[in-house]
């Protein structure tokens, strides 16, 4: 579906909504854990993948009012009746994958369009090193994909450049091989923040991991674990409020509550909006980040370890005096969508002057005008292109349905912000 949107002033005070990354591993955890509950989760389309590939591998998950109730399989994986399928959720792929080579049968995982287009080879790899079999039925590394455990331990070594969501199933799986796992990371690890965030769950379940760094970082796993976690408290997601953020700096003053301190990368949205000459100030004891409208100027950011916050950084950059670049952003490019491509391509068709490289942007600040969109059927990018619809006006989004993947309230909480948006989810 469509959404439009004019040119707004925004002011007020949101909630952030809860993690997605913290609900799908609290979840996973939980499902191999005793009983846990989830509390203040994130309910979304790719949360719900989650819990839905957690029943068919055997546990419990009951969503509540303010929680989620989870009677875990302690590492006994069910093998489902029927194939699974995760929707658009690449977390829940990647993870669940990893998990499934602890059942004793076979497991097979698909999804949509887009799930089918994204790689997993270096997960297929390692989970082969280590004792299970499991492989693409297309022999492209692509869903659907097979997996049958179980898994038994031992040493791989992972192409760190592609996802960071490979080495995270791997921590949640290997605790319960029979023997003890080394990980030896090739490359530069992406996305780090979030193996960091997966690391600081598994230590509260109990579970005994060793980090080395060196010429190739390296995670040590004993094998025949346990996991025990009463209760995880969800906190809220900076990824998501990076939309939030970025508009205060550009239409108005937002105030957003539930920001505390976490292991999540994309907090560095606040320290790249003070770079860019934002008005915002973080009380870090309150969580509360107030951000006002303020004259931006272009910088050159690295999201060799915040890939979400591209979209948001690429508008951003498109309303900012001077020129923005955008670097060491190739893996952004296996994304639900090329996010490098869809924001190029998007803002250009706005006015914007871009150049697209193989792992960078490069985006020189100008004014933008109304244009018919294409949303990519990609979460991220749609809310992005909101922000750069409210500084142009006049502007027409396809595939707005899709913010119910991570932030389902998204246009209900930028309407009661000022925002002017036409059309519902």
């Amino acid at each position: 579906m469509d959404v439009r949107v004019s040119s707004s002033r925004l002011e007020g005070v949101v909630n952030a909504p809860p993690s997605k990354s913290y609900t799908h591993r609290a979840v996973a955890i939980a499902s191999l854990a005793r009983r846990t509950r989830v509390l203040d989760p994130l309910i979304s389309d790719d949360t719900r993948s989650t819990m839905h590939v957690a029943r068919m591998l055997g546990a419990e998950v009951e969503r509540l009012e303010d929680h989620i109730q989870v009677i875990g399989t302690q590492g006994e994986i069910s093998t489902p009746d029927n194939v699974v399928d995760v929707g658009n959720s690449g977390t829940t792929l990647r993870i669940m994958t990893a998990v499934s080579a602890l059942a004793s049968g076979a497991v097979v995982l698909t999804g949509d369009a887009s799930i089918r287009r994204r790689p997993n080879n270096p997960l297929l790899v390692a989970l082969n090193d280590l004792g299970a079999d499991a492989f693409s039925t297309r022999n492209n590394g692509m869903a659907p994909l097979v997996v049958r455990g179980k898994l038994r331990g031992g040493k791989t070594f992972i192409d760190g450049s592609v996802s960071s969501q490979f080495i995270t199933g791997l921590l949640i799986a290997c605790p319960f091989a029979e023997r003890d796992t080394e990980i030896v990371v090739r490359g530069t690890l992406k996305s780090r923040p979030y193996v960091e965030i997966t690391l600081e769950m598994l230590r509260r379940a109990g579970v005994e991991i060793t980090v080395e760094e060196g010429v190739n970082l390296r995670f040590r796993v004993e094998g025949g674990q346990n996991m025990h976690v009463s209760e995880y408290q969800v906190p809220g997601d900076f990824s998501s409020a990076s939309y939030l953020l970025a508009a205060g700096a550009l239409f108005g003053e937002v105030t957003v509550t539930n920001m505390y301190p976490t292991a999540q990368g994309d907090s560095l949205i606040i320290q790249i909006l003070e770079e860019m000459g934002a008005d915002i100030r973080w009380n870090k004891n309150k969580g509360v980040v107030r951000v006002r409208e303020s004259e931006l100027t272009g910088c050159v950011i690295d999201v060799g370890e915040t890939p979400d916050l591209l979209p948001t950084l690429a508008v951003l950059g498109a309303l900012a005096e001077g020129t923005t670049r955008i670097e060491n952003a190739k893996h952004v490019r296996y994304k639900e969508t090329d996010r490098v491509h869809a924001m190029a391509r998007e803002l250009t068709k706005m006015g914007a002057i871009v150049k697209e490289e193989e792992e960078s942007l490069t985006i020189k600040g100008s004014k933008l005008h109304g244009a018919k969109l294409d949303g990519w059927g990609d979460h991220r990018i749609v809310m992005a292109l909101t922000l750069a619809g409210i500084a142009a006006g006049n502007t027409t989004i396809s595939t707005a349905e899709s913010v119910k993947i991570s932030y389902p309230n998204f246009f209900e909480d930028m309407r009661r912000l000022g925002a002017s948006i036409e059309g519902s989810t």
